[in-house]
């Protein structure tokens, strides 16, 4: 682990260096292709800095401690410096291992979300646009930014299904977690009786796919144009703008009608099939790798019920990692982090253990 530490506070020191280099400074693109590097080995160098400062002050303590002569006052704070020195050193040996754990490279990218109501009818489209509110909100708070891409609405107004991309820096880092099937329990708005409900939604968060990943060729397309549905006004009966594309060789089919410009809606709807085929062709790559091998937290499989929301006790509960907070109108109004941070931690501490296995 050292040897690679050391090359990578080598590697960190040759960035900045280089940083100060009339060329440099002169192209933009080098500068900032420097930059980025430098941001992804700072909290690594940062860290190791910081382990090896904890070890020179053991070394500093223990060499007090082997001195004769010293007074028991002086003696008892060398221990206490080296007690301190060695419980520094343990953590941020910990927290390199961590640090230098392979990245998924996905987490940096924006991510386009699909909420599909599952069982329960109009109570499942209903909760549909709760939890497109809780991402909104949550995407808020983070500083993300929302973009509708399509929505099939309800007569009351919940959704069979709606798509939108949440974007900024590392949105799909926070928000991958989400992938499956999420459970609601409560008495639903469309009952009478007040008897408890139980329905359930599926979500799927796909990294949007850059366009030197997924090569698609156009005569594989089927492309096809019409009026748009729901809220608009008189311009929504008027004009085809809506898009559909149909991806004949897998036979995917992606709307949008979000917006008045065709143009627009079709880019939209590329940047949802090319990550949909991203995701499609990752999937397959990682079958392949580890065909037994599963996550403990999982992160894609939109079959596997993850979550419950139980309205009647003000509960969520994340299947996963058995975690259960009474925290439900926090959380649906966007506290998400109270969530999203445990499986984070169970995911570093299950990959962690995977690879001391390995090692």
């Amino acid at each position: 682990m050292f040897k690679r530490l050391d090359i990578f506070e080598k590697r960190y020191k040759e960035l900045n260096t280089r940083l100060y280099d009339p060329s440099v400074a002169a192209n933009p693109d080098e500068y900032s292709r420097i930059m980025r590097q430098i941001k992804e080995l700072e909290p690594v160098a940062v860290k190791y800095a910081e382990y090896k400062a904890a070890l020179k002050k053991e070394e500093e303590a223990l060499a007090l401690l082997g001195e004769g002569g010293i007074d028991r006052e002086l003696r008892e704070l060398a221990q206490l410096e080296l007690d301190e020195a060695q419980r520094e050193k343990e953590n941020t040996a910990e927290e390199l291992k961590l640090l230098l754990l392979p990245k998924d490279p996905n987490d940096s990218r924006n991510v386009i979300v699909e909420i599909r109501g599952g069982a329960g009818g109009e109570e499942a489209a209903l909760f549909c646009g709760v939890l497109y509110r809780m991402y909104s909100m949550y995407a808020e708070k983070k500083g993300f930014k929302t973009e509708l891409i399509n929505a099939n609405e309800t007569e009351l107004g919940g959704y069979k299904e709606i798509s939108f991309m949440i974007n900024g820096a590392g949105a799909y880092s926070r928000l991958k977690f989400e992938s499956g099937v999420h459970r609601v329990q409560r008495v639903p708005e469309t009952e009478s009786q007040g008897r408890i409900h139980t329905s359930t939604v599926t979500v799927a968060v796909l990294p949007e796919a850059e366009d030197v990943e997924v090569n698609i060729n156009p005569a594989d397309l089927q492309i096809d144009t019409f009026r748009s549905s729901g809220a608009g006004g008189q311009h929504i009966n008027k004009t085809e703008s809506a898009i559909r594309i149909t991806h004949i060789p897998t036979g995917m089919v992606v709307e949008c009608q979000d917006e008045r410009s065709q143009y627009k809606n079709k880019d939209k709807a590329m940047k949802v099939l090319k990550s949909r085929l991203l995701q499609a062709k990752q999937q397959e790559q990682h079958d392949a790798v580890a065909q037994e091998r599963k996550s403990q937290v999982g992160t894609g499989d939109r079959s596997e019920r993850i979550r419950t929301y139980n309205y009647p006790q003000g509960r969520v509960t994340d299947h996963r990692i058995g975690l259960t907070i009474y925290k439900i109108d926090d959380i649906l109004n966007g506290s998400l982090d109270d969530v999203i941070d445990p499986l984070i931690a169970a995911e570093r501490a299950r990959r962690l253990d995977s690879s001391k296995n390995d090692a």
